[in-house]
Formats: C-alpha cells, structure tokens, sequence
C-alpha cells in the first residue's frame, strides 16, 4: 500500500493532487470527511494506473482506463453506490483540472455510473423515541449524573434538531440562546442554521450547563466551552457519540443500523409523518437541494401502503 502511495505521487504533480483538495476545503468548503473521501478515491485510481499500466499518470488517463477501473469495481463486489460516489470524485478532478487547463480532453465525459436501487432512510419508530425518551433510563444505565445528563442531551438533540453528528460534536455553549429559544448549527460548507426547540429539550440543555457550571468543567484545549463536553472539557469523540446511541436504540429497536444518523432520518420521517411541510423539513436538515429531503416522502408511502393493505377490505 506504501509502495503503490509512493509510487503514485511520482506520477502525478503533487501540487494538482494536493490544489484540488485545497479547492474542496477552502473554496467548496467540503467537510474533513468528504475531503477524506476524495483522496481515498484518487489514490486507489492512481493505485490502479500505477500497478496495471505501468506507472501511468493520472494526466494521461482516458475513459476506456476510467471504464476498466469502474469494471474492476464491479467485479470485486463493490456496491454501485460507492462506485457512484468515486466516480463523482474523478468527475470533480478532473473537471478541476480541465478548469485549470493542466489538461485539455476531459476522460469522464463517456463515463455514466452504474444503476443504484433506492435506498430508504432507516429510522425509529415514533412510540420507540417516547418509551427511550420517557424513561429514566440514562439514569439507570450512566456511571453518575454527569454522564446520565450528557448521553440524553446527546440523544435528544440529534432526534429532535436533526443534526448530524459532527454539527453536534461542534456545537458551542454560545451557539445556543436561552431567550429565543433556538440553537444555531453549523452545516455542511460552514452553512449556519437556526433550529427551534421544544420547551423540554431547553430545559435539558439549561439543567445540563448549569451542572457543568456546578462541577467546574473546564475550557476545552482550544479554548472553546462546548455545548455538550466531557467532564475535562474537551470536545466529545464521535466514536463515543455512535457508541452510546448505538447501544441506547439498542434497547428500544431491533433495526439493524443504529446510529446518530439513523436519528436524523427519525426527526424527518417523524416531522414528515406529522404534517411537517417539506421545504421546512429541508431547511431544519440544512439540505442545499430539496431532491435530498424527498427521499423522506417514500418511508410515508410505504406507510400508506401498509395502512391500506392492512385496512382495505378488497386489499
């Protein structure tokens, strides 16, 4: 793997490779993960030149190399979605590097990505939240209150915001305000939003400051006092946070994902289900495109289609 990264390098100027990941971070304004994403796709390419074509660069790849690469993908069983998901990535190379004139034929013109089935969000039924939320227990299964008030405020704020986890890892103490009783997020691209809370999860969030204020939880390293923190008051790890709202929907679903994402589609869903209207939906989710909100419309069929089916005496 060192070998092929090395090699690799040698193939392609560095500075292409490394301005167009600076592009994403500082001009797109891409996420760390996404940026992580498209450099782990532009290496296995740059593995694949390298290795079948004997030191081939990047610059000079063509779509009859790309297809093959695609092909290649296929038959080592990887899903269509993340052959989608790579091939965006080169189209974004090297559409950059066309930009930049360091090439002048663009190889992914030809090049359509293979069929992906639809894949509706997973999420928790409603009756499932209210019995984990309901319950007192966080304070049953937590070392002390500290750690019982931190894992339900977690919980809470990824299903009734809607926010991804690391919007919920970033949030800071100042982000929310008491008064208006919102919650400023910091999205995708460094895209803000305001979200609403409910009565009970600002009081949460007050009970929970003010015990940090009790226990003296200090500053983070950086300098910055996090909304939700660890009792040294550094910022949470999104290991911890997947962790422990795996193992809390653990206790209250049998569905096989649990994840705090799996919270976000149970806010849509839920708002949907409700009679939420979908632009609004979208807006609170901090989606650029209302195409990414309408996946949430097809668990609401699905639904329907149950009712009916269980309901309609001809069914």
């Amino acid at each position: 793997m060192y070998v092929f990264f090395f090699v690799a390098m040698l193939t392609v100027p560095t500075s292409s490779f490394e301005s167009f990941l600076d592009y994403l971070a500082f001009e797109k304004r891409y996420s760390s993960h996404t940026i992580t994403s498209y450099r782990t796709d532009l290496i296995q390419f740059r593995d694949f030149l390298v290795v079948t074509y004997d030191n081939l660069s990047l610059l000079d790849a063509n779509y009859q190399l790309v297809r093959t690469w695609v092909a290649n993908l296929m038959d080592a069983g990887i899903a269509p979605r993340s052959v989608n998901r790579k091939i965006t990535t080169l189209r974004s190379f090297y559409l950059f590097l066309l930009k930049n004139e360091i090439i002048s034929v663009n190889p992914m013109l030809k090049i359509q990505g293979p069929k992906a089935g639809k894949r509706l969000p997973v999420f928790v039924e409603e009756r499932q939240m209210n019995s984990l939320l309901d319950k007192k227990v966080f304070e049953e299964k937590e070392a002390d209150v500290y750690d019982s008030m931190l894992v339900r405020l977690v919980v809470e704020l990824l299903y009734e915001c809607g926010i991804r986890l690391s919007e919920l890892t970033g949030l800071k103490q100042a982000d929310y305000d008491f008064y208006k009783g919102t919650i400023k997020v910091l999205g995708k691209r460094n895209k803000e939003r305001i979200i609403p809370l409910t009565q009970e999860l600002k009081a949460s969030i007050s009970k929970f400051i003010n015990l940090k204020v009790e226990l003296q939880i200090p500053e983070a390293v950086d300098g910055i006092v996090y909304l939700v923190q660890k009792k040294d008051g550094k910022k949470l790890n999104q290991k911890f946070v997947y962790g422990r709202v795996k193992y809390y929907l653990g206790l209250v679903t049998t569905i096989d994902k649990k994840s705090p994402h799996v919270l976000r589609h149970s806010f849509a869903t839920h708002m949907l289900n409700n009679g939420a209207d979908l632009n609004a939906i979208k807006e609170l989710l901090g989606h650029a495109n209302l195409s990414a909100t309408q996946i949430y419309t097809h668990n609401t069929v699905e639904k329907l289609k149950a009712i009916y089916h269980k309901a309609h005496p001809r069914a």
